[in-house]
């Protein structure tokens, strides 16, 4: 008897060890005394990954500590292989697209670190960093010299080869538009549908409306949008949205 009683008390004092020791487990253990992370690389490697997936929302400039790990990322291989990488996923879709041949099987580019890359304006302007001027943009602009990010004209091209039809939605505005496709051109981006910049009546609208209401008038003259690609999520949420959406890497710079 005394036997089973203790046979018996040892079972539920297991049962009650067992759990805790599985809780225990199943969360990772962080060393007591770090309350910070000092490591720059590995807190500016986290903030990146928080404003490419979202999580971060709204913000106005890269943090001070993380201005040098901005700069390494954008002249490294992390920026070109992380861009091919999205081109890469998008083309695997698009390949899956049945096109209907009537003409209407769409795909839309936002243009700024989309398509061209304004890489040699923000070297110049601290990568970000620098409180945006948006009068030496402009000029900028106007030089019509910004180079084509390789991955994204790869999929362009191949795009057009499978059938779909381009359209190039941008937050440029309408007094820019030749500027805006001399360099398109220069960039060896020919043969688009249709390329879409802000009327007077779009100023002040968000960027998130303004393009939605442009894929909206799209859709409703008959255009299936299956892609959509941009390096903001301003590019690709809201309404009227394509059936797959690729987000492009873009640490430098936010727009809502």
């Amino acid at each position: 008897m005394a036997s089973s009683v203790h046979h018996l008390l040892f079972l539920i004092i297991n049962l009650l060890i067992i759990p805790t020791t599985l809780l225990s487990q199943s969360i990772i253990q962080m060393p007591p005394k770090r309350h910070r992370i000092t490591d720059d690389n590995l807190y500016c490697d986290s903030w990146r990954f928080s404003v490419e997936t979202n999580d971060a929302g709204t913000w106005t400039s890269i943090p001070s500590r993380c201005v040098a790990f901005v700069q390494d990322y954008m002249t490294g291989d992390r920026y070109l292989s992380d861009s091919a990488a999205v081109a890469n996923y998008s083309l695997s879709f698009a390949r899956g697209v049945q096109i209907g041949g009537d003409g209407k099987d769409a795909w839309v580019f936002d243009i700024d670190e989309t398509l061209l890359s304004n890489f040699p304006y923000y070297q110049a302007h601290g990568f970000g960093s620098e409180t945006f001027d948006e009068a030496s943009f402009d000029e900028w602009v106007d030089l019509a010299k910004a180079p084509a990010l390789p991955a994204s004209l790869k999929l362009y091209k191949e795009l057009q080869e499978l059938g779909f039809k381009i359209f190039l939605l941008t937050g440029r505005s309408e007094h820019q538009r030749n500027a805006t496709a001399k360099n398109l051109l220069y960039a060896r981006y020919n043969n688009w549908e249709r390329l879409l910049l802000r009327g007077p009546s779009d100023q002040g609208t968000t960027a998130t409306v303004y393009k939605s209401e442009k894929r909206s008038d799209l859709i409703n003259e008959g255009y299936r949008i299956h892609g959509s690609s941009g390096d903001q999520w301003s590019d690709l949420l809201g309404f009227a949205v394509a059936q797959r959406s690729f987000k492009l890497p873009n640490p430098m710079y936010y727009i809502a």
